[in-house]
């Protein structure tokens, strides 16, 4: 962890001096009316926070994506073994005779790739969203070690 406080932000992991900060500082973020619809929650929404656990049988993700419908959600494994899960929660329709006095619940698009390591088994990737939690979970195979051949030495 880094020795200077996280003044930039909330949260964890949000310094900007910090090498593994999941967020890039903005000065100007504090600037922009609130009017835009770009709040705190809406950032924590876009960047979908998610855990990952591995166990002797899976590697394991959880994202906390309340309100998003399954067909509003993409998980796929592009090349190199990266798994990409990315998705939207649509603005919900406005009607002109209704009155908002507030609006703090997070909306907008969200996209988080994680390379997955040599035993992940990409070819077995399963995926399920209840409860606005998605799991999904990776199996995993045995990784081949390399034939070590000794050579004898003469002389």
């Amino acid at each position: 962890m880094s020795i200077i406080p996280s003044v930039f932000g909330t949260g964890r992991r949000t310094n900007i001096f910090d090498p593994f900060s999941l967020e890039i500082w903005n000065p100007f973020q504090d600037l922009r009316p609130i009017t835009t619809g770009t709040t705190a929650e809406t950032a924590a929404f876009a960047n979908a926070r998610i855990d990952w656990k591995e166990t002797p049988e899976a590697h394991i993700f959880k994202a906390d994506l309340p309100g998003v419908k399954k067909e509003e959600v993409k998980v796929e494994i592009e090349e190199d073994r990266v798994l990409k899960i990315s998705g939207e929660r649509k603005i919900e329709k406005e009607d002109k005779d209704d009155t908002w006095h507030r609006v703090e619940r997070s909306q907008g698009s969200f996209l988080r790739r994680f390379r997955l390591p040599e035993n992940a088994k990409v070819d077995s990737v399963k995926a399920a969203l209840e409860n606005g939690v998605l799991t999904v979970t990776v199996g995993k195979e045995e990784v081949k070690k390399p034939d070590v051949k000794p050579i004898q030495i003469t002389g």
